[in-house]
């Protein structure tokens, strides 16, 4: 089997190396085998390799026509696009989208904001090339940081019951443009909006839709915004309404995430590994009887909406690289209450829990310092959410008396 894979080649766009063990997950489970030899040789293929998805999706549908089981509601014109699809939970994609949002040409934007297609970071080539920034570099990644928490934080505060996550992308949208910004995710392999609003089965990705928030769901909202050449990313997962703060699971698996993100951070330095958050985080995880999920990762960020290194948050990983003055980078912790495994929507990118489980997620886009870290996108003193006490447990209980 070794020998197998030292010969088997990278699927990856124009490279040459050897593939490792990293299969694409949607290949997975399609039934394919696509082996490649690193997830920024994967990243730098996403747009290419995707349209494998496709094309066999669409031959598999010509076979086997899927059955419509639902009707746009005459009353409202919402419906479930993939009414054929096994959900693992109780979410479901309220359709129709609203159209694409538009950015004025007078807002410098990002190369793949025409076609999709973020050709900077396909010719970035090399996991182990890291960019260092100099003083001027890191004023620009200070300076969108601080606009990206402000527009997360507008965000946040529109977060109640009754509210479609369609209405929250029109907020960051429009926030991001008052400040002279792009929003990155708008466009970038074809994502269709302008934040990724994900809600409690959804561990990332999910697509701002006509759904209202309901009181008791936890739903992570994030944002990156481009300006003046540089990306800055965050996220935070916040309660909607009482009900939310009341139950157990939501608020295990958010102040669990929360703090997963606050102990990795505390390892950032120079001289740190990059394969060390992950043992923290999963560590933190099991003991509060949550998994991590493999499949994302925090990355590199720069000039570049995504670039090395690769930072997984799972123990035991083989990461490459040590942290150096002058990097940024994103930690991104995403814990499940159940498996760790992940299953992606036919829209190719909302990625939920396998069993349903609720999932939540923190992240920061992180300075190396010559003697410790920046945190580009930390709270501020008015910043809505924050955490809130974790539930006595019944072990906990027992332990006082």
């Amino acid at each position: 089997m070794a020998a197998e894979v030292a010969t088997r080649k990278c699927m990856g766009v124009e490279c040459e190396n050897n593939a490792g063990s990293l299969q694409c997950p949607t290949c997975l489970k399609m039934g394919t085998d696509s082996f490649f030899c690193s997830q920024d040789c994967f990243k730098r293929s996403w747009s290419e390799h995707k349209a494998i998805h496709k094309s066999k999706s669409n031959i598999l549908s010509n076979l086997f026509p899927p059955k419509v089981v639902s009707e746009p509601d005459p009353a409202t014109g919402h419906f479930n696009p993939f009414p054929s699809f096994q959900f693992t939970g109780s979410l479901r994609p309220v359709y129709p989208l609203s159209p694409m949002r538009t950015v004025p040409k007078s807002i410098p934007h990002p190369d793949y904001a025409k076609d999709g297609i973020p050709r900077s970071e396909q010719k970035f080539v090399g996991r182990h090339n890291i960019t260092i920034l100099n003083k001027e570099q890191q004023e620009g990644m200070r300076k969108v940081c601080r606009l990206a928490r402000e527009v997360l934080d507008i965000a946040a505060r529109e977060v109640r019951p009754g509210v479609t996550t369609d209405y929250i992308d029109e907020v960051v949208h429009k926030a991001c443009l008052e400040r002279n910004s792009y929003p990155s995710p708008l466009n970038y392999m074809h994502f269709p909006k302008s934040v990724c609003t994900s809600i409690n089965e959804t561990i990332c990705h999910g697509i701002p839709d006509q759904r209202p928030l309901e009181d008791g769901d936890i739903i992570n909202i994030d944002v990156t915004l481009y300006h003046n050449g540089f990306h800055g990313d965050l996220n935070e997962t916040y309660y909607v309404g009482d009900k939310a703060r009341a139950n157990p699971d939501a608020v295990r698996v958010v102040e669990t995430s929360r703090e997963c993100l606050e102990k990795s951070i505390e390892l950032v330095k120079p001289g740190m590994l990059f394969r060390e958050p992950g043992n923290v985080i999963e560590k933190l995880a099991k003991s509060r009887n949550c998994s991590v999920v493999k499949t994302y990762c925090g990355h590199g960020i720069n000039q570049l909406f995504h670039c090395a290194p690769n930072v997984p948050h799972y123990a035991k990983n083989k990461a490459v690289g040590t942290a150096k003055p002058g990097m940024c980078f994103t930690i991104e912790p995403m814990i499940n209450i159940g498996t760790h495994r992940d299953r992606t929507w036919p829209d190719d990118w909302t990625s939920t829990t396998a069993d349903g489980s609720l999932s939540a997620q923190f992240e920061h886009t992180l300075l190396v310092t010559e003697d410790g870290v920046e945190v580009l996108t930390a709270r501020l003193p008015d910043s809505p959410g924050g955490p809130i006490p974790m539930p006595v447990t019944e072990d906990a209980k027992t332990a006082e008396s």
